[in-house]
């Protein structure tokens, strides 16, 4: 006859797995080793670029984004309608576009000493077991504009898995919360 004990510890180390299993991986993430990030006080935040079928990630993801960094509190940051407008003056439709030259130049005008850069790698839902899963992924990156160097990068994927929505097949989060929580983790390993 089995034991209630050993149920239960069954039961509680099969949920430890399951977790497990859950977690994800850590962005991965560069920090200029020599870099004194004191330096940076005013920053702003370029239009993310979007290499997925979802019209709107890149939008969604800069919006959040910025949202992101204002709550953070750690920097000045310059009007997105000034970023737009000091990029479009220079014909760039896109920052894959831009050279060191443009960086610091762009930092010169808008009086930055750091521009934020991204891409939306992938944004779409998949099916799984219990249901249409979320995923997204961030390559982000800041560049310091005196000398056009990226001082910071980080890269992540997140998708709409939970543990309880694993476990029992419940609501799986929305793209924008996923969104959100991918923004957040790759903020995280620069502003603490």
């Amino acid at each position: 006859m089995v034991s209630m004990k050993k149920i239960m510890a069954t039961g509680l180390l099969a949920a430890l797995l399951a977790c497990a299993g859950c977690a994800g991986l850590a962005p991965t993430t560069f920090l200029h080793p020599e870099y004194n990030f004191g330096f940076l006080e005013k920053v702003a935040v370029v239009p993310f670029e979007n290499l997925t079928t979802d019209q709107g990630a890149g939008a969604r993801a800069t919006r959040i984004f910025l949202t992101e960094l204002l709550a953070a509190e750690v920097f000045d940051v310059v009007e997105p309608g000034e970023v737009q407008r000091a990029l479009l003056e220079r014909g760039w439709t896109s920052t894959a576009q831009m050279t060191r030259e443009d960086i610091v130049a762009v930092g010169r005008e808008l009086q930055v000493q750091g521009l934020f850069l991204a891409t939306v790698s992938e944004s779409g839902s998949s099916r799984g077991g219990s249901g249409a899963e979320s995923v997204v992924t961030l390559d982000t990156r800041l560049v310091e504009c005196e000398t056009g160097i990226t001082v910071w990068s980080a890269t992540h994927t997140e998708d709409s898995r939970g543990f309880w929505s694993t476990l029992f097949g419940t609501a799986q989060k929305s793209r924008s919360e996923v969104t959100r929580r991918c923004v957040a983790r790759c903020l995280d390993t620069l502003i603490d």
